[in-house]
C-alpha cells in the first residue's frame, strides 16, 4: 500500500469513526483544510476520504456546496429500519439455508465473544464500550456471512453503520427494560438450529425494538 493509500485509510477511520459516534454532529459542514490540520493529514487523502465517505451514505455532497454530514432525522431513520429488515432478512435466510459448519461456528464464535464484553464502560455510565460495539457490529455481520452475496453483506454493513449514528446521536437510549444479551443469543441459537422463519422474526424485531427506542429517546430531545 502506497503511503497516499495509508494516510487516505487514516483520515477514512477517523472520520468514520467521529461521525458514527457524534464528535462530528449531523448536518456539520466539513472543510478539507480544517481536517488536514485536525488530523495531519493532506488534502488529497482527507479528500479521498470524504468521497468514500460520501459513497457509504455518511455524508451529502454536492458539486460547490462541500461535504455535509447526513442530517438525522425521523423520516430517515423509518427508511433506514425498513431497508435494514429487507437486506438482513435476505442475508440471513440465505446463510440459514446454504451456511454450513463454518458459518455456524462464525455466529457462535462471535456471540461468545460479544456476550465477554461489557456493553457500557462501567455500572454507572451510559457511556458506550468501543469493543463492544465491536464486538456487536462483528456478531450481526457473522449472521448474514453465508448469504451468498458480498453485495448484500457489504450493504448490511452499511446499514449497520447507519443505524449506529442513530444510536449515537439519541444519547437517551434508555438501559433499563432490555436484554439485548438475550436478544443476541435467542437471535443466534434460533438461526443455528435452522428456524428460519423465527430467527428473521427474532432479528427484525431486535432492529425495530432499537428504532422505537432510538425514535423516543429524539423526540425527547426536541426532533
Amino acid at each position: 500500500m502506497t503511503k497516499s493509500a495509508t494516510l487516505a485509510s487514516e483520515a477514512y477511520g477517523r472520520l468514520r469513526s467521529d461521525i458514527i459516534n457524534g464528535a462530528i454532529k449531523p448536518g456539520a459542514k466539513l472543510k478539507i483544510r480544517t481536517i488536514c490540520d485536525q488530523y495531519g493529514i493532506g488534502a488529497s487523502p482527507v479528500r479521498e476520504a470524504l468521497n468514500r465517505l460520501a459513497s457509504e451514505g455518511l455524508l451529502d455532497h454536492r458539486d460547490q456546496r462541500g461535504f455535509r454530514v447526513h442530517s438525522v432525522t425521523l423520516q430517515d431513520l423509518d427508511e433506514l429500519i425498513l431497508a435494514r429488515c429487507w437486506a438482513n432478512e435476505v442475508g440471513l435466510r440465505n446463510s440459514i439455508r446454504s451456511g454450513g459448519l463454518a458459518w455456524e461456528e462464525g455466529v457462535t464464535a462471535a456471540l461468545q465473544r460479544l456476550e465477554a464484553i461489557p456493553r457500557y464502560l462501567s455500572d454507572d455510565t451510559t457511556e458506550r464500550n468501543p469493543a463492544w460495539e465491536q464486538a456487536h457490529g462483528a456478531f450481526h455481520a457473522a449472521l448474514v456471512a453465508a448469504s451468498g452475496s458480498s453485495w448484500i453483506n457489504d450493504f448490511c454493513t452499511q446499514l449497520y453503520v447507519a443505524a449506529e449514528r442513530y444510536r449515537h446521536a439519541a444519547r437517551t437510549v434508555p438501559r433499563a427494560g432490555r436484554n439485548e444479551q438475550d436478544e443476541h443469543r435467542a437471535i443466534a441459537q434460533a438461526a443455528i438450529a435452522r428456524r428460519e422463519n423465527e430467527a428473521v422474526e427474532l432479528l427484525m424485531e431486535h432492529f425495530r425494538l432499537t428504532a422505537r427506542l432510538v425514535r423516543a429517546a429524539l423526540r425527547q430531545d426536541g426532533m
